[in-house]
């Protein structure tokens, strides 16, 4: 799928902007906080359908648009409301709480910006336009093969795993540029209209994602829409982490540790919504055997609500002030050159891991609990949940012992 050079080079003057003003002048963290809350029973409505669909609904992602979720984090000077770190994963810790799946996409797409910071102003401008309309999704395997050639690089790949390329406007994979010597990582800005989506994503869980494979065949992308970054082992960080658009620190530090704590909010989002689902149980179930009272009524019932409450208010909790942290780390770094480190960024990325393991096991207590002939009949939303939650524990970035490992190595001093 060839592209037109001219039409990626060349930006019409309309879309180059200084400014984008902010659909909600205004708006507040806690006014965003209230509309994910207020959401809650619609995006639990809408998760057969998204299941079905096998992405975001349409109709479901321009109420996500219209409610400024997507606009979260990015830069104002875009129109966006620049919000902080805590505020985010609060927001999406309760998106999650109403659809794991719809809660996922969210997540990683919205979080974009953050990453879109480290780019050429110039990139930043063209994917921001004249509105500040940009989701990206994102994808760093397999990396696809960038050959250099006059203004910029032709790019061939089939890049896996997609979330929520469906509702996307542009696409940032990794890819790695060919030479003389060992290639070079580097993630590339790429407009919607310039790779394919091919739906692959048969999975048990996670289904509503829309984390499908994407096609490139042999486009132009332009220097200044390039990247360059450090190797997987260090998360694919840029080389450079200065945000040239902002002076905002959180733009131009570290970001593994953000994107690591994107995945965790979601299953701590999902925790809290089984924990809702078995409160439901408890409430209107009856036991089994005499006097069959309600199972709230059970000493059993109560401590297990309990101890799973525990466990998910921890995981909340921790998450919340990882991202208080990440903007102390990145405020230090920039007015008092206290550098955002290899151990400040694991130490980030263990509470991310060590949170979503929390909801983990506070999900299968509550699946225990909740009965065979309740929470484990098809069409119960606990089903539902342990699907996606069943995958979510899959992903790369969620693995405690890996986390671990690093976390030891890095504290003695042999690297990453």
């Amino acid at each position: 799928m060839a592209t037109d050079i001219s039409a990626i080079e060349h930006v019409p003057d309309a879309q180059v902007t200084d400014a984008i003003a902010q659909p909600e002048p205004g708006l507040t963290p806690s006014d965003l906080l209230r509309r994910a809350q207020d959401l809650r029973p619609r995006l639990r409505a809408a998760e057969e359908d998204c299941e079905r669909q096998g992405r975001v609904p349409q109709d479901i992602n321009d109420e996500l648009v219209a409610a400024g979720f997507y606009r979260i984090i990015q830069l104002e000077r875009f129109g966006g409301y620049e919000f902080d770190v805590a505020t985010y994963y609060r927001v999406m810790m309760e998106l999650a709480r109403g659809s794991t799946e719809i809660g996922w996409v969210l997540a990683l797409v919205a979080g974009q910006p953050v990453v879109l910071g480290k780019f050429s102003e110039q990139a930043q401008r063209e994917a921001y336009g004249a509105t500040g309309e940009f989701r990206a999704a994102g994808s760093f395997a397999p990396p696809g093969k960038a050959i250099p050639v006059p203004g910029g690089y032709r790019v061939t790949a089939g890049w896996r795993n997609g979330s929520g390329v469906d509702i996307a406007t542009h696409f940032m994979p990794l890819v790695m540029i060919q030479g003389e010597g060992e290639p070079v990582p580097a993630q590339i800005l790429v407009d919607r209209s310039q790779y394919e989506i091919v739906d692959d994503w048969d999975v048990i869980g996670m289904r509503g994602t829309g984390s499908k494979k994407v096609v490139a065949e042999d486009i132009f992308v332009p220097e200044h829409r390039v990247m360059r970054c450090h190797g997987m082992a260090r998360g694919a960080e840029p080389l450079s982490l200065k945000c040239t658009t902002s002076d905002n620190p959180m733009y131009s530090t570290a970001i593994s540790p953000f994107l690591i704590s994107q995945t965790a909010s979601v299953a701590v989002g999902t925790a809290r919504a089984a924990l809702d689902h078995y409160e439901d149980i408890l409430w209107h179930k009856k036991a089994s055997y005499p006097p069959y009272l309600e199972k709230f009524n059970d000493p059993i019932h109560q401590r297990n609500y309990g101890t799973a409450a525990r466990l998910v208010a921890m995981a909340e909790s921790a998450l919340i002030g990882a991202g208080h942290e990440f903007m102390e780390y990145a405020r230090q770094e920039q007015e008092e050159g206290i550098p955002f480190d290899d151990a400040r960024s694991i130490r980030l990325r263990a509470i991310a891991v060590q949170s979503a393991q929390l909801g983990w096991e506070a999900f299968q207590m509550i699946f225990h609990a909740g009965g065979t002939s309740t929470a484990a009949r098809e069409g119960h939303p606990l089903t539902r949940i342990l699907r996606n939650f069943a995958v979510l524990k899959t992903h790369a970035v969620l693995q405690l012992e890996d986390a671990a490992g690093v976390m030891g190595r890095v504290q003695f001093g042999l690297g990453r």
